[in-house]
C-alpha cells in the first residue's frame, strides 16, 4: 500500500491510506452500481444488493445483525446521531448524561450542547496514568441518567478501556439509561463486546476506507429517535440517498481487517516495542500513553522543544506524526489536560501512531529524527 518508500508515515490515528483493493471496489461500485439503491427498477435492485451485501461485511466484523448497522458519513455523524437520538427518547423522565472526561471533539461537543440546554453533564476524568477509573463512571449512573458514554480506544493516547464491564454496570444501576460507544479507535484493531451496548459508532479512514463513509450500530428494539429527518433512507436512521461505492468500500476494508487483525497486531507490537526501547535511551522523554494501551497508538512528550517545531523538523525528514487528536488542529491536548498533564509535558508531547505498513524503517527514521532534532532545536 505504500506508495513513497521514502515516506515514513506514523500519523494512522488522524488517517490511513487508501488500500487498493478497496479503491478498487469503489471504482467498480461507481461504474456498476450507478442507480440509486431506494428506486425500484432493475439497476436499482442491484445496487440495493449491493449495500445490503457491504452491510452483511460490517455488521459480521462488529458481530451485529445487519439490520442492526446503518451508514454514514462519518464517525462523528455516528456519535452525533447516537447522542443527540437517546437523549431525544429519554428527556421526559431524565435528565443527566455520564461521560468520560477525554472523548472525542465529536461526543464531547454535543453533550456540551446539551449542558447548555439544561442537562447535568457528570464528566469522569482518567487518572493520571490515561486509564479511567470504571467504578466512578459506574457510581455516577443513577436513576435519573439517560445517556452513559465511553470510547473503546482513546485516539491520543491508546487507552483501551473494559467497555464490557462499563455496559453492564450502567445497566445495573438504570436499565433504561442509554449506552454508546465511541470504536472508532477500536474497530479492527480490538474486540468490543456488544452485550448492553445500545449503539456504537466506527469509520472508514481510520482502516484504510476513504473519508466520507461511516457506520452506526443500533441495538435492534433499542429506543431511539432520529434527530434528523429526510427520505427514509437507512431505514429513518440516517435520511439521504446512500454513498454506495464507499459503503462498498468500507466492506472490503471491514472484510480485510477482520481477517488480517491477528497479524497485524503482532506486527505492531513489535514496531511499539522497538519505538519504546529507542525512546528509552533518550533521557528526556516520557510515555504518556499507559500500560494497557493498545500497540497502534503511543503519546509521548520530550519535554525540550515545542510539538509543532518538532513535528516542522520532523516533516522536513518525511516523518510525519501529530501533536494530539487532528481534530484539535494545534490546539492543546484535552485528553493529556484531563490527565492532569503539565504544561510542558502537554505543550512537547508527541502522537506516534501505527499501521500494518509500517516498518522498522519507519520507527528508525522517527528515533533519529527525534534524537538530532532534541540536538539542534535547544539550541535555536
Amino acid at each position: 500500500m505504500r506508495f513513497d518508500a521514502d515516506l515514513h508515515y506514523l500519523d494512522n490515528a488522524a488517517t490511513t491510506m487508501v488500500d487498493p483493493a478497496v479503491a478498487d471496489a469503489i471504482h467498480t461500485a461507481m461504474l456498476h452500481h450507478w442507480a440509486n439503491p431506494s428506486s425500484l427498477y432493475d439497476p436499482a435492485v442491484l445496487a440495493h444488493g449491493a449495500l445490503n451485501a457491504a452491510r452483511a461485511k460490517v455488521a459480521k466484523t462488529l458481530g451485529c445483525q445487519p439490520k442492526e448497522l446503518y451508514f454514514t458519513a462519518t464517525g462523528t455523524e455516528s456519535n452525533n446521531l447516537a447522542i443527540l437520538g437517546a437523549v431525544a427518547s429519554r428527556r421526559s423522565w431524565g435528565s443527566k448524561i455520564v461521560v468520560s472526561g477525554f472523548e472525542h471533539p465529536s461526543v464531547q461537543l454535543p453533550i456540551r450542547a446539551l449542558k447548555e440546554q439544561g442537562f447535568t453533564v457528570v464528566e469522569i476524568m482518567p487518572r493520571a496514568d490515561g486509564t479511567l477509573d470504571m467504578d466512578a463512571m459506574i457510581d455516577a449512573v443513577d436513576k435519573n441518567t439517560v445517556l452513559a458514554c465511553c470510547m473503546a480506544v482513546n485516539n491520543e493516547t491508546g487507552a483501551r478501556q473494559d467497555i464490557a464491564r462499563f455496559a453492564a454496570g450502567v445497566k445495573e444501576c438504570n436499565s433504561r439509561c442509554a449506552v454508546h460507544v465511541d470504536a472508532v479507535q477500536a474497530w479492527l484493531r480490538v474486540r468490543v463486546p456488544l452485550k448492553n451496548v445500545d449503539s456504537l459508532a466506527v469509520s472508514g479512514h481510520k482502516v484504510h476506507a476513504p473519508k466520507g463513509i461511516g457506520a452506526l450500530y443500533l441495538r435492534s428494539g433499542y429506543h431511539w429517535t432520529a434527530p434528523i429527518l429526510g427520505g427514509g433512507q437507512e431505514n429513518g436512521v440516517r435520511p439521504g440517498t446512500e454513498n454506495l461505492p464507499y459503503a462498498v468500500g468500507l466492506g472490503v476494508a471491514a472484510e480485510q481487517g477482520a481477517r488480517t487483525m491477528a497479524a497485524r497486531t503482532a506486527a505492531i507490537q513489535a514496531l511499539n516495542e522497538r519505538l519504546r526501547a529507542g525512546l528509552a535511551e533518550i533521557p528526556e522523554v516520557t510515555i504518556n500513553s499507559p500500560d494497557n494501551a493498545v500497540p497502534e497508538v503511543l503519546n509521548f512528550s520530550q519535554h525540550c522543544v515545542k510539538s509543532q517545531t518538532m513535528l516542522n523538523y520532523l516533516s522536513d525528514r518525511h516523518v510525519y506524526v501529530s501533536s494530539g487528536s487532528a481534530c484539535e488542529k494545534g490546539e492543546p491536548s484535552h485528553t493529556l489536560t484531563a490527565m492532569g498533564c503539565d504544561h510542558n509535558t502537554i505543550d512537547t508531547a508527541l502522537r506516534v501512531s501505527f499501521c500494518a505498513d509500517n516498518t522498522p524503517e519507519d520507527v528508525d527514521a522517527l528515533l533519529e529524527g527525534l534524537k538530532s532534532g532534541l540536538q539542534e532545536l535547544q539550541h535555536i
